[in-house]
């Protein structure tokens, strides 16, 4: 058995956590770390985006931060490999793709604010990570959610690169937006995620920042899963 064989099978029950802000690439490269290492990915940022996408559709208003926090409390929210790609299932419906849209992307920041939805949303996120062996990402998985992670990372990227790998994205889903507005999202997004009362978007001071301006989502893989291997090594 190779060394790196070895370290992959020590590093079973380990917690991966991964923060930044929207379009750092978190989640393209949470769920590419987790493939490498057969860990879960647990995707909470997918989990708020289900949540807003749910009140859009049931004229729930962003700010109803009572009937939200309900929602939140109540309605499952699982992820499910489909044909080898992570799906996200709300109230047994699969809502991997339109959580995504720009509907949703511009009401999720105030959903996710309220603190009874986070509240719940935690409580779901800290039940899928006690058995460990899990890559998750978020706002706030480093500071809140999992505190006591064996990794943690922090991804971030300046705004015009973090707006261009949105616009690409976008054009993927048939979306037809400009550069110059999803830069001004982004910073709206960043201002709102970093200033909110409730666990706020902060780079947890035992956190790794790796800045992925200049990187491809496979170095940004790579830089990680070195981590995690070079972390147990001195452990």
């Amino acid at each position: 058995m190779s060394e790196i064989k070895i370290n992959l099978s020590r590093l079973k029950g380990k917690i991966i956590a991964i923060d930044g802000p929207a379009g750092a690439g978190k989640s393209t490269t949470a769920r590419m770390v987790a493939e490498r290492l057969g860990f879960i990915y647990l995707d909470t940022g997918a989990m708020y985006r289900a949540l807003t996408l749910h009140a859009l559709q049931h004229d729930i208003a962003p700010s109803d931060a009572g009937s939200l926090a309900t929602l939140a409390e109540k309605i499952p929210i699982e992820f499910h490999l489909v044909d080898g790609v992570n799906r996200v299932f709300f109230n047994g419906e699969d809502v991997t793709d339109p959580i995504r849209t720009p509907e949703v992307t511009k009401a999720v920041s105030e959903v996710s604010a309220h603190p009874g939805v986070r509240r719940a949303m935690v409580a779901k996120q800290i039940e899928f990570g006690r058995k460990g062996s899990i890559v998750a990402e978020g706002r706030d998985t480093t500071t809140v959610v999992f505190p006591h992670a064996d990794l943690k990372v922090y991804l971030d990227a300046s705004v015009s690169e973090r707006a261009r790998r949105r616009l690409l994205d976008m054009a993927r889903m048939g979306i037809a937006t400009s550069l110059q507005e999803l830069e001004e999202d982004i910073r709206r997004r960043d201002s709102y995620d970093s200033n909110r009362e409730h666990s706020p978007l902060t780079r947890a001071r035992d956190a790794v920042l790796i800045d992925t301006s200049n990187l491809t989502v496979e170095e940004q893989v790579e830089r990680i899963v070195s981590l995690a291997l070079s972390r147990l090594k001195e452990s």
